[in-house]
């Protein structure tokens, strides 16, 4: 769904090696309004999360703008000033370890791959589904998709042939992800909001109730909350964008722009596609792994397009690849540049001759493997889908509550930092976007550990409990290995290619200001 520069914009930018408060190369800008905003729509749309979210019917609109205005603009506009002030090799690593120090920008830069790694399966099980659905029966169709060993085999098939490109190198998946994005994306979401609208004008009865009463969810119900929680990974990514807010003319005007264009867009898609599914299939039967293919398949019935069916399967399959394949490749490649630099041991640096990371790719695809084996021991697919979903939410969010803190803090430790973008309303500004975005991923946060009372999910103490652990598991690893790491793991390669902090080339500590700076955030 993005390109490999959208994925991994810390890898392929090079360092520059002159001081970020020295004056920078003017570039010409390269990227109008509409082509940001476009950029930044197929970073974050996917499909595959609408059925989650159709189980709330006309509420769902409510938690989509809900999840925008707290979370998806805040990320926008203060990666953007980071991305700017900061751009370095490193990316998310950069920013916190400036702030925070190296600890917690490993932490912050590990996050980003590992919640990517626990997210293929989850990703791949749709894709399986879409492959179970190219059949003529969809009867037998749904009863395959829903076979465990089945998904098992096609999740570590198609994740496997993806490892396989990525080991070619970055440039080696730019093509499948482009198409994979317009053709497994762009194309079937805008077919979906078609089918929708035809079918809601119709004049055929309504699966869900369409009253203004309705928008608003009742509060009184906090499960009613909880799924919502996920609607917040559904926006995560476009940090990855922000590289480019260098690239666009006046940027001060036109990416905030881009930026309400591509919201309003990603919004509308969302919303109009989440509650195209509500039209047709009833609340208590919405499956979240089938039915986004069922919905698909009963519009095409209601027109009389049933040979449509196994074409849309095989575009969202497609799709799967291509957004797997180029995701595969950019955090691990992302993870290596850091660990060249001395944060991981010589075993994980290991480039092949493509100048992948050899070494890191496999590891990762053990992970995938040893996760996917999960869908055989939980009590359903469905069920082991929605942990593995909420796992990669909180995961996530943990880097994005150290991204908002790290921001705010910059704002006073290094406030003669040139920004050629800066948050709108000065240090005011900053609070208000960093903090709303800080505070909305933290109640994300929060709710994602309660079982959703929607879904069944087998043991609702073994499904936190399994949160828990996972959480414990994945924060600890890279704390873990940057306390065991050896002097021996910082390659004069890496360190070549790596440019240090500016608070270790002033000689201060992380987070504090030098006595020649001023006092005020906006000095």
């Amino acid at each position: 769904m993005v390109s490999l520069e959208d994925v991994m914009p810390t890898a392929d930018t090079p360092a520059s090696h002159a001081s970020p408060r020295s004056t920078r190369t003017v570039q010409k800008a390269t990227l109008s309004v509409m082509t940001l905003a476009v950029m930044n729509i197929t970073a974050v749309v996917s499909l595959r999360g609408l059925p989650a979210e159709a189980t709330y019917g006309l509420t769902s609109a409510f938690y989509y703008i809900f999840a925008a205005v707290f979370f998806l603009i805040p990320v926008s506009i203060v990666a953007a000033e980071l991305a700017t002030g900061w751009p370095q090799k490193g990316g998310v690593f950069r920013w916190v370890g400036e702030s925070f120090g190296p600890r917690m920008g490993f932490l912050a830069i590990f996050l980003v791959w590992v919640e990517s790694t626990i997210w293929f399966p989850t990703v791949l099980t749709f894709g399986a589904v879409a492959l179970a659905f190219i059949g003529p029966d969809h009867k037998w169709d749904s009863a395959l998709a829903a076979n465990k060993f089945y998904t098992i085999i096609i999740v570590l098939a198609v994740y496997w042939v993806a490892t396989f490109v990525a080991l070619r190198g970055l440039k080696s998946a730019a093509t499948i992800a482009k198409w994979g994005g317009i053709v497994g994306t762009i194309i079937p979401a805008a077919i979906l909001i078609v089918l929708g609208f035809v079918y809601f004008f119709s004049g055929k009865p309504l699966q869900v109730t369409m009253a203004w009463s309705d928008l608003i969810p009742d509060f009184s119900n906090f499960n009613n909350l909880v799924l919502a929680a996920g609607i917040f990974l559904f926006y995560a990514g476009m940090e990855m964008n922000a590289i480019h807010v260098k690239e666009i003319d006046n940027p001060s005007r036109n990416y905030p722009l881009a930026i309400l264009i591509s919201s309003v867009a990603t919004v509308a898609i969302f919303v109009l596609g989440t509650l195209a599914i509500a039209f047709i299939i009833p609340s208590s039967q919405i499956n979240l792994v089938q039915s986004l293919l069922i919905s698909y398949n009963d519009f095409f019935s209601f027109l009389g397009l049933n040979w449509l069916s196994p074409i849309i399967a095989i575009a969202l399959a497609f799709g799967v690849l291509g957004s797997v394949t180029v995701w595969v490749a950019g955090p691990s490649s992302a993870l290596v540049v850091v660990g060249r630099a001395g944060y991981l041991p010589p075993f994980f640096q290991k480039l092949n001759e493509h100048g992948a990371p050899s070494h890191i790719l496999i590891v990762q695809g053990l992970i995938v493997t040893f996760l996917s084996v999960m869908f055989v021991v939980l009590p359903s697919v469905q069920a082991a889908y929605q942990i593995l979903s909420q796992l990669t939410v909180t995961l996530y969010l943990i880097m994005y509550l150290l991204m908002f803190a790290a921001a705010i803090r910059l704002r006073y430790s290094e406030p003669e930092t040139p920004r050629p973008y800066r948050v709108p309303f000065g240090g005011f500004g900053m609070w208000l976007f960093a903090g709303v975005g800080f505070l909305g991923s933290l109640i994300a946060f929060v709710l994602s550990f309660v079982p959703p009372s929607q879904i069944a999910v087998g043991s609702p103490s073994t499904y936190v409990w399994i949160l828990i652990a996972g959480n414990i598991v994945f924060v600890a690893i890279p704390l873990i290995i940057y306390a065991l790491r050896k002097p021996h793991w910082q390659t004069r390669e890496g360190t070549a290619d790596f440019e240090p902090f500016n608070w270790q080339r002033d000689g201060r500590a992380p987070g504090v200001r030098t006595a020649m700076q001023g006092t005020h955030p906006e000095h």
